[in-house]
This record gives C-alpha cells, sequence and structure tokens, in this order.
C-alpha cells in the first residue's frame, strides 16, 4: 500500500509538472536573464558504443547556448588501448560526433581523458579542477551560479530539464540540489520478457521510494518546522524525536542529479570512499542540512541485457551500499544527532540487512503462517491470522507489483525523452509480467549474496562495470538513433 501511494504521489508530480512546461522560460528570456543559471553537465565513459546517442540529446537541450557546458570524462588508458569489439575509443567516438554537430553545439561540447586508474567518481572530479573550470566556464563565473549536472554514458534526459532548474531558480523556489527520475527503459525493446520485467520493476523502485521519499521529506521538515514554532519551549526534545523516528535518508541517484558548483567544492568533490559516490553524497548533503528538491523531468537509461548483467549491477550497488557504513558511523561519532544516528541505523536495517533477505521474506512468512495455522487450528482467529496474512500480502504483491506497477510506468510513456512501446503484447509477457513481478528481486538478492561471499572468502569484492560493449543482447545503433526523436505531441508543450 505504501508502495502504491509512492508511485501515486510521484506519477502525479510528473503529470502536473509536465502539463505546465508551456509556463516555462524560453531560451531568449533565458539569454537575457543575468541570474539564470548556468549549468556544467558531466559524463563519465568508459567503452561506451553509444555515447553519441547520449552527447547528441545532452547538447541538443533547449538552453541558451553561452550557459550550457557538456564536458565528457574519458580515461587515457582507453584511449591506448580502446576495447577490441569496439575498434576505437570512446573519446575518438566524442571526436567524430563533435565534427558532426551544429556550430553552436560544438561550442557546448568539450571532451577530456582522464590519466591513471579511479572510477566514476574520480572521472568527475577530474572534471571539477580549477583549470579545467576555468577554461570551460571561464576566468569570472560565479560557482553560487553554476549547476554541476551528471548523466551516465547510456542516458537520455529530456531536453526542457534545464529550463525547468532555471525556473525554479529565478522564481525563488531554488535549491542547492535536485534529482531528476531515472526510468531504466531506455532500450526496453532489445530485453527479453524477464528483462522487462526487470526494467519495470527497477524503473518503480526510483518512483515509489527514491522520488517519493524527497517529495515527502519536504513535508516532514515543514512539519518540524510548525510543531517547533508552536511549541518552543518543547522544541529541544520535538525535534531530535522527530529526527530519529521520522526522518529519511536524502537520495543521489548518481544520474540526471545536479548540485550546485559551490557546494560540491565545500564537500571536495564526489566522494570516492566507496564502490559508489551517489548514496554517499546524499548522505553528505544530508549532513549538510541540504534538501534535495525532487525534479519531475524524466530521463531514460539502460536496463543490462541479460541477467547476468542484473546481478552484477546490484553487486556493485549493495558493495556501495557495505562501504556507507564506514562514513556513517564516522558522522554519527564526530556530529552525534539524532538525525545522524537514525541515518545510521535505517541504513543498516533497510539496506545493509534487508537486500541480501528480500527474496527470502515471503517464502519464509508463508511457512511461518502456515505453520502456525496447522499448530492453532483449533483456535479459529489465530487460523485465519496465520492463514489470512500471508495470503493478503501475496495477493497485494501481485496487485500492485504486477499490476498497478505496469499500469502506472505505463502512464509515464507520453513523458518520457524517447519513444518506448510499454505494452504487453502477448499472453505470456502478461502473466509473467503480474505473476513473476519478483523476478528482479531475486536477482537483487543474488548479487548482494555474491558480494558477501567474495568479501567472507576473498575479504574483498572488485566491482565489475556495466558492460554495455558485449553485454547487449542485439547491437543496433541505427535503430537507437531513429528512437532519440521526441515523442510528438507531448502533453504541456508550448509551440
Amino acid at each position: 500500500a505504501l508502495d502504491w501511494r509512492g508511485m501515486l504521489l510521484t506519477t502525479r508530480f510528473v503529470r502536473e509538472a509536465y502539463a505546465r512546461l508551456g509556463e516555462l522560460p524560453t531560451e531568449e528570456r533565458l539569454e537575457r536573464e543575468s541570474a539564470a543559471p548556468v549549468f556544467l553537465h558531466l559524463v563519465p565513459a568508459f567503452q561506451e558504443p553509444q555515447i553519441a546517442v547520449t552527447v547528441s540529446a545532452l547538447v541538443a537541450s533547449r538552453y541558451p547556448h553561452g550557459r550550457l557546458h557538456v564536458v565528457v570524462v574519458t580515461k587515457e588508458e582507453e584511449e591506448r588501448a580502446p576495447h577490441p569489439a569496439m575498434g576505437v575509443s570512446t573519446g575518438e567516438l566524442v571526436r567524430r560526433l563533435r565534427e558532426t554537430l551544429p556550430p553552436y553545439q560544438q561550442k557546448r561540447l568539450t571532451h577530456v581523458a582522464m590519466p591513471g586508474p579511479g572510477r566514476k567518481a574520480h572521472q568527475l572530479n577530474w572534471a571539477l579542477r580549477p583549470e579545467l573550470l576555468r577554461e570551460v566556464l571561464g576566468e569570472e563565473i560565479d560557482p553560487g551560479q553554476v549547476f554541476v549536472g551528471v548523466s551516465d554514458a547510456d542516458s537520455i534526459p529530456d531536453l526542457d530539464t534545464y529550463r525547468w532548474i532555471a525556473h525554479r531558480e529565478l522564481s525563488g523556489q531554488g535549491s542547492l540540489a535536485y534529482q531528476g527520475i531515472p526510468l531504466s527503459l531506455a532500450n526496453y525493446d532489445r530485453l527479453t520478457i524477464r528483462g522487462k520485467i526487470c526494467a519495470i520493476q527497477q524503473s518503480s523502485i526510483f518512483i515509489r521510494v527514491s522520488i517519493a521519499r524527497l517529495l515527502n521529506e519536504v513535508k516532514r521538515v515543514r512539519l518540524l518546522e510548525r510543531m517547533t514554532a508552536g511549541l518552543p519551549r518543547l522544541a529541544w526534545i520535538i525535534r531530535p524525536a522527530f529526527e530519529l523516528l521520522f526522518r529519511r535518508a536524502q537520495i543521489c541517484l548518481g544520474h540526471n542529479q545536479f548540485v550546485r558548483l559551490d557546494l560540491m567544492q565545500s564537500l571536495g568533490g564526489f566522494p570516492t570512499s566507496g564502490a559508489t559516490e551517489d548514496s554517499t553524497l546524499g548522505y553528505a548533503l544530508g549532513r549538510r542540512g541540504v534538501l534535495i528538491q525532487a525534479l519531475p523531468m524524466v530521463e531514460v537509461t539502460d536496463l543490462p541485457e541479460t541477467s547476468e548483467g542484473v546481478i552484477r549491477q546490484n553487486a556493485r550497488w549493495y558493495l556501495g551500499v557495505l562501504d556507507d557504513i564506514p562514513y556513517l558511523r564516522r558522522t554519527w561519532w564526530e556530529e552525534p544527532t539524532a538525525f545522524n544516528l537514525a541515518q545510521l541505523v535505517r541504513h543498516i536495517g533497510n539496506k545493509v540487512v534487508e537486500w541480501p533477505i528480500a527474496a527470502l521474506v515471503y517464502p519464509v512468512t508463508g511457512w511461518l503462517g502456515w505453520y502456525l495455522a496447522y499448530h492453532h487450528e483449533g483456535h479459529r482467529f489465530w487460523f485465519y491470522m496465520a492463514t489470512g496474512a500471508p495470503t493478503v500480502s501475496l495477493l497485494l504483491t501481485v496487485w500492485v507489483g504486477g499490476i498497478m506497477t505496469q499500469t502506472l510506468i505505463q502512464d509515464m510513456r507520453p513523458y518520457l525523452p524517447r519513444q518506448v512501446d510499454l505494452r504487453r503484447k502477448s499472453l505470456q509477457e502478461r502473466f509473467l509480467g503480474t505473476f513473476r513481478c519478483q523476478t528482479y528481486w531475486l536477482l537483487a538478492t543474488r548479487g548482494a549474496w555474491r558480494v558477501l561471499w567474495a568479501l567472507a572468502r576473498r575479504g574483498r569484492y572488485e566491482p565489475a562495470k556495466t558492460d554495455r560493449v558485449t553485454g547487449r543482447r542485439v547491437y543496433v545503433p541505427q535503430r537507437a538513433a531513429r528512437s532519440l526523436s521526441p515523442v510528438k505531441g507531448r502533453p504541456g508543450e508550448g509551440t
């Protein structure tokens, strides 16, 4: 029921925002506004054969030419030794693309190669070096006016994302950080039935948990402010109790996210201590008291096209969850507040513990219910409770996870930045999508246990990058290029 409510909240938020696209400031007006934000959009890339699709979409965004800068950060090691299946490096693909772009889009695009080893966070920080910022943004730029955006190399953003943020900033409703909606639907047409189930379920997590939590967190903070203002003498006990019991973690998702440059510089750049920089960044922003504002503009990304790819992706994410424990423990030790304690406890309970056992919850509770029913068959109340609770839980899983999730994700189709047919087209697809909606959680659980097993045996786990070279089931760049065109007749778009 909570999942359903979260999805309804987010889809309504998106629907209302796209209905008001015509109210966004035009490029001409933003060109005249000296206070309009500047965007430095970073794309870390390594062995990405489809990088041109992402970069083409970013540089074609509807925003004043001089206020948008896209920086693709590759690695020198790939320049020296490209992937054999690609033939050329990702950097070379970017250079070739740049030659085909119109002059104004060429000016928006910068490519740099990072020397030495490093993960995504290191690539992002390489692009935030002062000398590169001066080269791209100019000498007189104000960091308080610049937003650092991040997209993955398989991201396809909405063309109006920057205008929406600029509208918020100019209307006095701005924020230090924004998180947009990423949906794992870009390669939906290439996926198997199992892959399509996983794409829908992974996308639903972002909608019903990540974005819904950001929307609700603003309401919680406002409620806390009203409570402490109304009862100032009890504020000393209301605030810590509320933060301990009701505050939730700030969530960054690693792409379709924007953080102001001066804030990023005060944090020392993107966190590099763990396997994933996004969740740590969210906790760091929460520690600073920064409320991340939900961004309704939709971005689509690829889902790994094999079950093994989904497992490896979740293993990397779960390793990042484990890597966040020392950071949260150190944060609470340095600042022993109720909020920091709640972040640590919820992180361990909701992520570290829940992730590996997610696939076991339903069979265990089902067995426990029937076990108790057998032993209490003479007590009518307990018998019906023991048999009814697992049954109702199973029915809700099928209804919410298999039916309503598919329906609400399909309702997002008009707002996707590329055309994707999300309908279930066969009886087999409808049946499996409805009654095997927990497929994604089975793979996610396997990813978590792969990490735990490796740590137990070898003391370490080496996270693998998502393979978008040999990990594709079908390689059809022409099809992807044709699908890049915006959806015709999008609701709320002005002429």
